[in-house]
């Protein structure tokens, strides 16, 4: 029985979500399809650019927390765009202050606008600026299990590395890697990245990730609220996938009936 997994709440920085799935609001056609998307994924953590996105700093214009409203969402403001660690502090200070003193935030350091891998280097600086700030940092990492270690050690209350490159909808790429993190990891590990379609987002859960976080893989769907839904039943079902344990593979065949007292 010392294998039996027992089911335990998701919980960052302190607070608990039912839900296990993250969801962004960028490339929705409109704001109206974004608040109907986000309804039906169940999501609570929604993530937010603060370099993309109106919170407030442009009056005038449409503000996103009309459709997401803070009482019932938890904001989560990313740093994405952002090319160096100064950018990256500056533009989380910048949301504390939009947010009225906010501190749960998602970093991500770009290395370059081709790949939007990490700059795994200047994340590190970062991360230990913010924490040190007082931030709850949620973190974009590359799927080095060595970095992703080295991340949590500085304070970080989450670590996400990426399981394909934003924006393809590649899957998960890098299974092996993500197995090592998961079991080094003293804080939750939650897939970020590489997403397309519900049954990535199920593996990344049978893996044992903490929860999953998407935008493109929803709002590039053709139906955006339906795939929505579908990434809702997904996480569920790879979550309990993962507590139920798979059955081991084999190489040949085993009878699902038992042969003893067949008539003869």
């Amino acid at each position: 029985m010392s294998n039996v997994r027992s089911d335990k709440p998701f919980t960052v920085a302190g607070r608990t979500f039912q839900s296990r799935l993250l969801v962004g609001t960028g490339k929705y056609k409109d704001m109206e399809e974004t608040r109907l998307a986000i309804e039906a994924s169940g999501a609570e953590i929604v993530t937010v650019a603060v370099r993309r996105t109106n919170l407030g700093q442009n009056p005038g214009e449409p503000n996103l927390l009309d459709v997401l409203p803070p009482d019932r969402y938890t904001i989560l403001p990313n740093t994405a765009g952002c090319y160096d660690a100064i950018e990256a502090v500056r533009t989380c200070r910048l949301a504390r202050e939009l947010l009225d003193g906010h501190n749960l935030v998602k970093l991500e350091v770009l290395a370059d606008q081709k790949t939007l891998f990490p700059n795994v280097i200047e994340t590190l600086k970062a991360a230990e600026t913010l924490v040190k700030d007082g931030f709850d940092v949620m973190v974009y990492t590359s799927d080095d299990p060595i970095i992703a270690r080295q991340l949590a050690e500085i304070g970080c209350c989450a670590v996400m590395p990426l399981a394909g490159l934003i924006g393809t909808g590649l899957g998960i790429c890098n299974p092996y890697n993500l197995q090592i993190i998961l079991e080094e990891s003293k804080v939750p590990v939650l897939v970020d990245a590489g997403v397309g379609t519900a049954s990535d987002a199920t593996i990344a859960m049978e893996l044992g990730c903490e929860a999953v976080l998407m935008n493109s893989a929803i709002a590039h769907a053709q139906q955006p609220v339906l795939m929505a839904e579908a990434m809702k039943h997904a996480i569920l079902a790879g979550r309990m996938a993962y507590l139920a344990g798979r059955m081991q593979k084999k190489l040949y065949a085993s009878a699902s009936s038992p042969l003893d007292g067949l008539i003869k």
